[in-house]
């Protein structure tokens, strides 16, 4: 008989989404009743197939709820509730770096002790153990100011900040994000097999672990979770003492880096893992919508990365049972490793991201060009980020400001012109901005050979040309993984990177051998 639960995602402190149904959750002993009661409001249900929901009517902004939740002879109280706005942060690592480890962490940490942000850190746990289950019966809502705070996702808190002061209410953040994850672990691993070029990811897992016990498996995870623990212990202390050393020389001084380690039934990257360990834990808590910012990891794939993309959205929604649920995407900013060249993959990424903005409904982006840092992958000023998202929240989901504020210039169309390319540019009424730096616009002619090409603004058009090019027919912006980003919108905001037409010839080649 499964035991009375309520999830762990409900605790003290908790924010609840106002002005929607609200969704309480648990388990249980099927054919059991189970009365949900917050305010006035109350609400019932019955257990079936160990498992329960109950909605709450719609409520308004407020403070200082109480929740009670019985069945049979069991209570569960939770206090000091809010009524606000409730979003899910997710992604990989720059979406999951905290608070402490920003550049705004002084700010954060010490003077935002009655900012009205709530935050539930989904504990980062990819295998179903008992450590699994400790951990997540230990986790809990916390409010600003509290010591936990500086393991929030800084961007989460950041967008959190942005919103509560622009709305006047308690906005809660759901951190569910870990490093390094592809959007396929974000997944149902069942729902990649719809697409062959999407159950790629299964096939690759399925090679991996052939053959190979669990308990094999289990075994070979754990040897080398030890083996991780040791590196990154001795490369800090060579950090600590050298701080401009490069990962070449930390590799050669500490042995090469195991990470990520061996793709099994306990790797946080395998297909579907996080999904079920992490996102599942707290789907279908009601909240307005997702921030996500993620793609650094599928750049092996990029040429799939829009298919992927859009089918997580998909999912997501469908777990949550709202096909309009808002999702708010970041655009991979500037990034590439000295020591690698430019394999033009994080173009395919960022193009996949704008192309999914345009091409579904509900769906927001914010474009931060202009915040990468060369040879790190992980730019520690946060603030850019958090407010282009919540300018497309404001936009989009909030309705409290028109898109020609809550965007920078975006490519909109192409007119040919027998020497020139005139490209029409979206929200750029007020005219552009030339800073400092090479401006990278490239043009080609029927042979898709690309050369440098020279320009002018005249209004909201940007015309292209080339000496020597007679018919240009393709013009492209950025694009590279990361060179000088110098074209920018009168609110500041970068032009976004963009090639006319996916038809000129370009594909990824890379060598990772």
């Amino acid at each position: 008989m499964s035991k009375f639960t309520v999830a762990k995602v409900f605790s003290d402190s908790m924010v609840l989404q106002r002005q929607k149904n609200i969704c309480v959750f648990g388990t249980g002993a099927d054919g059991s009743k189970v009365t949900v009661a917050l305010g006035s409001n109350k609400a019932e249900t019955v257990i079936e197939n160990e498992s329960w929901k109950a909605y709450l009517p719609p409520m308004e902004a407020g403070e200082d709820y109480e929740m009670i939740i019985t069945c049979k002879e069991e209570q569960v109280v939770f206090k000091d509730i809010a009524i606000g706005e409730v979003w899910l942060a997710g992604g990989q690592s720059n979406m999951e770096l905290e608070a402490k480890d920003c550049a705004e962490s002084k700010e954060i940490l010490e003077q935002d002790k009655d900012i009205k942000v709530r935050f539930y850190f989904t504990e980062k746990n990819q295998y179903k153990d008992e450590a699994f289950y400790e951990a997540e019966n230990n986790s809990r809502w916390h409010k600003s100011g509290s010591d936990d705070m500086k393991r929030w996702s800084a961007v989460g808190y950041l967008y959190g900040r942005k919103l509560s002061k622009k709305l006047g209410v308690t906005v809660g953040i759901i951190g569910c994000n870990w490093g390094g994850t592809s959007a396929s672990c974000w997944v149902d691993k069942e729902s990649l097999k719809a697409d062959k070029d999407l159950n790629v990811y299964n096939e690759e897992y399925d090679k991996a672990v052939e053959g190979k016990t669990v308990e094999e498996q289990i075994k070979e995870f754990d040897a080398y979770q030890e083996r991780q623990i040791e590196f990154d212990k001795q490369s800090q202390k060579v950090y600590a003492q050298r701080p401009e050393v490069s990962w070449a020389e930390i590799e050669e001084i500490c042995g090469k880096n195991p990470w990520p380690g061996p793709m099994n039934l306990k790797s946080p990257y395998r297909p579907g893992g996080l999904y079920e360990c992490m996102l599942q834990r707290v789907m279908p808590y009601s909240l307005r919508g997702f921030i996500y910012y993620q793609g650094e990891s599928d750049d092996t794939k990029s040429g799939t990365y829009y298919k992927l993309l859009s089918h997580l959205i998909r999912e997501w929604r469908k777990g949550w049972g709202d096909d309009s649920l808002p999702f708010l995407m970041v655009q991979l900013p500037m990034h590439r490793y000295e020591q690698d060249p430019d394999w033009k993959n994080w173009c395919m990424i960022r193009e996949s991201q704008m192309k999914t903005y345009q091409m579904m409904k509900h769906t927001g982006i914010a474009v931060i060009l202009d915040s990468g840092e060369w040879n790190e992958i992980h730019p520690k000023k946060k603030t850019p980020v958090a407010d282009r998202l919540a300018l497309q929240a404001f936009c989009h989901v909030y309705h409290i400001i028109d898109e020609e504020e809550a965007f920078g210039p975006v490519y909109q169309s192409c007119v040919y012109h027998k020497k020139e390319l005139e490209l029409k540019i979206q929200y750029a009424k007020d005219g552009l901005d030339v800073r400092e730096g090479k401006v990278m616009f490239e043009v080609a002619g029927r042979d898709k050979k690309y050369v440098p090409a020279d320009f002018r603004i005249q209004g909201d058009s940007i015309y292209v040309w080339a000496d020597g090019l007679d018919n240009p027919m393709y013009a492209r912006y950025c694009w590279s993984n990361y060179c000088d980003v110098a074209i920018f919108g009168k609110n500041g905001i970068p032009l976004a990177p963009f090639r006319t037409s996916e038809e000129d010839g370009f594909h990824v080649q890379m060598n990772l051998a």
